[in-house]
């Protein structure tokens, strides 16, 4: 990882939190805006602190933002070293801003980087049919981000405030993955790295487990085969984890309503405005077609799906404005592999313009209840994500030719290099 050799920059802010990070000498609440928009930065809620790293660009030391230095000084010196932690104690103890003390990044700052991508990548790996971004299957990422936590647990305490610090959790939402991660582990031929790898994996979450007190025979599978060491069995990694929710292309052409088309387009595909696992995370996955029946405008929206979308039960709807008018919801159903609906247009804020002229149409994607608002525009980010999924997932299906590499957050994780052999059949 980048960073030892720079200098890190220390000072309090007006709201008392103290920043630290490679980079200006007076760090403000911008610095941390700065690393990226939401979705290309990952985020750690640790002890006393928050930690954001870009995911764009070469991975570095991260900005730190403490409110509680006593917390954090457990683990300071262990991702910035010993200078950097001296410096934010005698910047908390009234001294300001202190001089730029020399970066001596530790083995912590690579795995907590690496669990802040695991994390990231859970919330916003770009998974496109239409562009060619394989899914990360949810379970080995789960997994392997328990064994990450469980692997950084000098970052977190016991005061609960720390969401992110949450072993056990993860062990249990993704327990149904831990079979067929035995089995990829004990399957012949694989690289040795792949092994290697994926043992570590397995050492940790059985470690974990055996912290949390946690049992149930997919645990007992993992002691007994960590246990009983490797015995080589053929088997097909890709069909271990074959996705237990379908995702078929829809047969024939969406049905349509009749009419003269008027006008028709592509929408803006935010990703900020729904969870991961709705929307197909392609650029133009958002399509939208206008149409005139006799006096009547209709418009008629579809969205390719995500390989998870639910099938039922998910209130994601479309938000149109016309001619920058007040936004409209036109509620979305899933159909096969798209989110459909249909509902009449407004007329009303271009009455005026002639017959001949199309009306100017905007369309996104929401989810109510969790939709922040529409954000800056940011194609050029989302077209960088999906560059760097791109050069992950063609790094992943090379080799990794030592142990240490698992442990930068260059690396592939298990849900990437299980990904780079999907082929176009099987996604």
């Amino acid at each position: 990882m980048a960073g030892n050799g720079s200098l890190i920059h220390v000072a309090q802010g007006a709201d008392g939190t103290i920043r630290v990070g490679i980079g200006s000498p007076v760090l403000t609440h911008g610095d941390v805006d700065a690393v990226g928009p939401d979705f290309a930065r990952s985020v750690l809620d640790v002890a006393g602190a928050v930690l954001v790293w870009p995911v764009l660009g070469e991975p570095g030391a991260p900005v730190a933002e403490v409110h509680d230095v006593e917390r954090a000084q457990q683990w300071l010196w262990a991702v910035y070293g010993e200078p950097t932690a001296a410096a934010v104690h005698a910047c908390a103890a009234g001294r300001g801003e202190v001089s730029p003390v020399p970066a001596q990044l530790g083995a912590l700052a690579d795995a907590a980087a690496r669990l802040g991508f695991a994390h990231w990548a859970t919330r916003w790996w770009p998974t496109s049919y239409t562009d060619g971004i394989a899914v990360l299957e949810p379970d080995v990422l789960g997994l392997e981000a328990a064994a990450l936590t469980h692997w950084c647990q000098q970052l977190f305490d016991d005061v609960g405030d720390q969401p992110d610090d949450c072993v056990p959790e993860l062990i249990e939402e993704h327990r149904a993955g831990l079979g067929p991660l035995i089995q990829w582990w004990l399957s012949a031929p694989q690289p040795a790295d792949t092994g290697r790898h994926l043992e570590n994996v397995l050492r940790l979450i059985d470690d974990a487990a055996d912290a949390a007190g946690l049992d149930g025979p997919s645990l007992r599978e993992l002691r007994s085969a960590l246990e009983r060491g490797l015995v080589r069995t053929p088997v097909d990694a890709g069909a271990l984890f074959a996705r237990r929710d379908g995702y078929a292309l829809a047969a024939g052409e969406a049905p349509v309503s009749g009419g003269r088309v008027v006008a028709r387009g592509s929408g803006t595909n935010d990703w900020r405005r729904y969870p991961p696992g709705f929307v197909d995370a392609a650029e133009d996955a958002v399509s939208w077609t206008a149409r005139a029946l006799g006096a009547r405008r209709r418009i008629e929206v579809e969205v390719v799906a995500h390989v998870a979308a639910p099938v039922a039960g998910a209130p994601l709807v479309a938000e149109v404005r016309v001619i920058g008018g007040p936004p409209s919801r036109v509620p979305l159903a899933r159909r096969d592999d798209v989110w459909t609906g249909r509902a009449d247009l407004d007329l009303s804020v271009y009455i005026d313009l002639p017959a001949t002229t199309p009306p100017h149409v905007e369309v996104g994607v929401l989810l109510p209840g969790f939709d922040p608002g529409a954000g800056p525009a940011g194609r050029a980010d989302r077209d960088a994500v999906r560059a760097l999924a791109r050069r992950r997932l063609a790094a992943a299906a090379r080799p990794v030719t030592s142990d240490d590499a698992y442990h930068t957050v260059s690396a592939p994780l298990l849900a990437e290099t299980l990904a780079a052999t999907a082929t176009s059949e099987d996604y």
